[in-house]
Order: structure tokens, then sequence, then C-alpha cells
């Protein structure tokens, strides 16, 4: 692995805090989660396609109708994160979200380069990689217990089991997106057109459900007060381009675990941060000694995954 990467990766997974952070101004502006994520993935798309412009290479898109169907549907990842995001700062905090993230992003990495699937070079775990597996697990149920005032962990999974599923489901969604666009990625032979093509897929997406949500009587966006949110509260489409944009770039060149190990770090460091001085307009949550014990045990399994 190039040196750059490591230091490259650890901050690619920081934005994914601050991304988080952004889409929750939004989405309490516009009072609609839908909405919020169609916009930040709208100015994601809008970003990468006007980089596509400038680089003369949004006529990769002639070849989309040669590509696997499946490989055009890496987006719809990014709709689910962003999504899992806005519902989940607010009700669980960053730490215990971004764990659950981690956990569902390492466990999905793994998979992928132990079996091969999406197109990625089969790589078998060893032993490092099974213990650092496990300690991304145990680190990640520590958190939860923690965040739950030291009551029994199945008690603390029982009362929030759905939003701990979903925040595992959303971070499994990343390396899949990863290795998805990787594939699309090759189809193309353009990086760039690939991640605009991916955030145009979801912001269609976004859009639908936004839609239905409609149909179905659910509060409008409101519009008037996006004027009060902070400058940095417009940057979620920005860092998503940028995760997007790296992830799949890097995968095919160091595997997704090495990947997703290093962004995972920088997330959970930057939500440790978030949490414990109430960072980007969130709650403040304390980060007592057993939280930065799992986020260590956690670091050290990431770091065990990647040094395999």
């Amino acid at each position: 692995m190039e040196s750059l990467a490591i230091p490259f990766l650890l901050f690619v997974g920081s934005l994914l805090a601050l991304q988080a952070a952004a889409n929750v101004q939004l989405s309490t502006a516009t009072g609609s989660a839908f909405g919020a994520s169609t916009l930040q993935l709208g100015i994601g798309a809008a970003l990468l396609l006007g980089a596509g412009a400038v680089g003369g290479v949004l006529g990769a898109f002639e070849l989309l109708d040669e590509a696997h169907a499946w490989h055009l549907l890496g987006g719809l990842g990014s709709a689910l994160y962003i999504t899992s995001g806005i519902l989940l700062f607010p009700r669980l905090g960053a730490v215990v979200t971004v764990g659950m993230w981690i956990a569902g992003q390492m466990l999905a990495s793994l998979a992928l380069d132990g079996f091969g699937w999406l197109g990625v070079e089969r790589d078998s775990p060893g032993i490092a990689q099974a213990i650092g597996a496990a300690a991304v697990v145990a680190g990640a149920a520590l958190i939860v217990s923690a965040q739950a005032g030291g009551a029994a962990l199945g008690s603390a999974v029982r009362e929030r089991t759905g939003w701990l599923a979903l925040a595992v489901a959303a971070g499994a969604a990343l390396p899949v997106q990863g290795a998805v666009n990787a594939q699309l990625r090759a189809d193309l032979d353009a990086p760039i057109a690939a991640a605009a093509f991916s955030f145009l897929v979801a912001t269609l997406g976004m859009g639908v459900l936004l839609a239905g949500s409609l149909v179905l009587r659910a509060p409008r966006p409101r519009l008037r007060p996006l004027r009060t949110v902070p400058w940095w509260g417009w940057l979620g489409g920005l860092c998503g381009a940028v995760y997007v944009t790296s992830v799949f770039l890097l995968i095919p060149e160091i595997g997704a675990a090495p990947t997703i190990a290093l962004t995972v770090a920088g997330q959970q460091v930057a939500s440790v941060f978030v949490d414990r001085f109430g960072l980007l307009r969130l709650p403040r949550r304390p980060v007592g000694a057993p939280r930065l014990v799992a986020v260590a045990l956690l670091i050290a399994g990431v770091a065990l995954i990647d040094l395999a």
C-alpha cells in the first residue's frame, strides 16, 4: 500500500462525520429527511457532473448501455447511508451510529474480499483479520452498552433494535457500493463519469422516495428555513462525492477490507470529537472511559485487518 493512501483515507473517513452532521442541518431546516437527502445528493451529482464536464469525460456515458445492469446501481448505497445518518445521529449519537456503521462496513468488506463477490479480487482472511473482525464487533457492542449508561447490552439492543439494524445495514452498503462502482469505473474507463452517474442514481432513488412520501401525505419540505443553514451544512454532497470516488478508485488497488478499515478509523475518531464537544450543532454526549476503551478496541481491530 502506498504510504500516502493511509493519511488520505483517514481524512476521507473523517469527512463522513461532517457529511452526516451537515445532512442533519438540512433535514432540520427542511423538516424532511427524504428532502434533505435528495438535496445533498443532488449537490454531489452537480459537483461531479461539473468536474466531468470540465475534464471532458462525460462522453463515457455512451458506454452505459454496454454495462451490466447491476453495475449501474451502486448509487443506491449512498441514498441509504445518507438517510440513515439523518435519522440516527440525533437518536443514537455520533459515536454509536458510527460504531454500528463501522461494524457493517468491516463485515461486508471482509465478505467481499473473502468470497470475491462483486468483482473484488478474492483474498481469504487470515487469523489476524479474523481477530480484527471480532475486535471490531466487540468494540461496536461495547459502544452501544456504554451509550446505554452501563445497562446490560441485551437491554440496550432491544430498546433500539430497529435503529441499530439500520445503522449496520447502511454501513454494509458502503463497501458494496464501492465494489459496484469499481465495476462501473472499469466499464466507462472514466472515474469522474462513474462517480457522477452513481450520484445521479442516488438522487433519482431519493427523489422517488420523496415523491412517495408526499403521496402518503408526509409534510412537504420547507425551503425558506434553508437560509438559516450554516455554510458547512451544504458540504455533505461534496464530502460524499470525495468519499465515493476515493473508495472505488482504491478498492481495486488495495482491497475492500484495507480501504474500508482506514476510512472507518477516520470516522470513529472524528465521531468521538463530535460527541465530546457537541460539534456541528449536534447534542453534546459524554465520552467516558468505557466508550474510549470500546473505540480503542474497534480501532485496534481495524488496524489488524489493515495490516494483515
